[in-house]
């Protein structure tokens, strides 16, 4: 469903701070995107690894013309952009979150939940509970092949996307304007078909980010424009406000200003606000320079004449 946009965005904006009290103080049906990728409760550090690869014939990985090289895993940096990624009460962590969410969601707006195959049961659990089975839409699969294999089971190598919508049927959903993608068998559908593509699916097939691409910012668990940019076209319309409050490091923000979309960014890690300011600086209002203020006269000057002087 389209809908029309305010004629105006209110200006972009980044929060260093508790999500929650910020959410608190939003106005109720007042935000149309929503798009989280909180915490996923793996009980582990989140780091950006450093790595350093060595020309090796039996190396772990393959690189350009077929050549092998060796991966080592370098020393983390004391100052190394991360956090600490545990709760004895994950869900009861997210639940007032989620609650305000759906508050300031307006009549046809959405929320997207990212999280990973840890949590991704219990999380749907406690959002059909605030939104409403009927309002659950899709579990999209974001697939990607990157990254070590495990021996002893099928490798993970998906995360998992919720999305609710704030009314069961009334939403916004403009699927003309996503991307489209390349058939997977294009002789089967005929030369036109294969050279336009089709609309995806709910799996999406998309590389991380690279760890030597231009995108790439140093934060542990940046998530690719890519995947936001399809949710931003689609979800939203030009003009709206898109809100992330896990925003980590801006992709949602940069993915937004791309889309001709205003963000809100919140939170509270000083290292992931760092990040953003960097990355999303041309995005953001400039400050109004202050005028100087002026200095009084003294009330005593050096030499009386002058100050009684009628031409001064």
């Amino acid at each position: 469903m389209k809908r029309k946009s305010a004629k105006s965005s209110p200006p972009n904006r980044l929060v260093l701070g508790d999500n929650l009290p910020v959410l608190q103080a939003m106005e109720t049906a007042s935000i149309p995107l929503i798009y989280v990728d909180p915490p996923f409760n793996t009980g582990r550090r989140q780091a950006r690894p450093r790595l350093k690869t060595i020309r090796d014939d039996a190396g772990d990985r393959t690189g350009f013309g077929g050549r092998r090289y060796r991966t080592t895993r370098l020393a983390e940096p004391a100052d190394t952009p991360g956090y600490l990624d545990r709760f004895d009460d994950f869900l009861g962590f997210l639940r007032p979150r989620l609650l305000e969410a759906h508050r300031i969601l307006t009549p046809t707006g959405s929320l997207f939940f990212h999280i990973d195959y840890r949590e991704v049961h219990y999380c749907k659990v406690l959002l059909d509970e605030i939104f409403g089975r009927a309002s659950f839409q899709n579990e999209i699969i974001w697939a990607y092949d990157y990254g070590a294999r495990a021996t002893k089971r099928w490798p993970a190598k998906h995360d998992n996307i919720l999305w609710y919508s704030k009314d069961p049927a009334h939403y916004t959903f403009n699927l003309s304007a996503s991307d489209r993608i390349p058939y997977m068998a294009p002789g089967l559908v005929g030369a036109a078909k294969a050279a336009r593509g089709k609309t995806p699916t709910d799996v999406w097939w998309h590389t991380i980010v690279s760890p030597t691409g231009k995108e790439k910012t140093g934060y542990a668990t940046q998530k690719p424009r890519g995947i936001l940019e399809r949710i931003i076209r689609v979800h939203s319309n030009p003009g709206d406000t898109v809100l992330d409050f896990f925003a980590g490091s801006g992709t949602t923000g940069e993915a937004a200003a791309r889309q001709g979309r205003s963000f809100l960014l919140i939170d509270e890690s000083p290292a992931a606000h760092a990040i953003m300011l960097k990355r999303l600086q041309p995005h953001l209002p400039k400050p109004v320079p202050r005028k100087p203020a002026l200095r009084k006269p003294k009330t005593t000057p050096a030499n009386p004449a002058v100050a009684s002087s009628p031409n001064l």
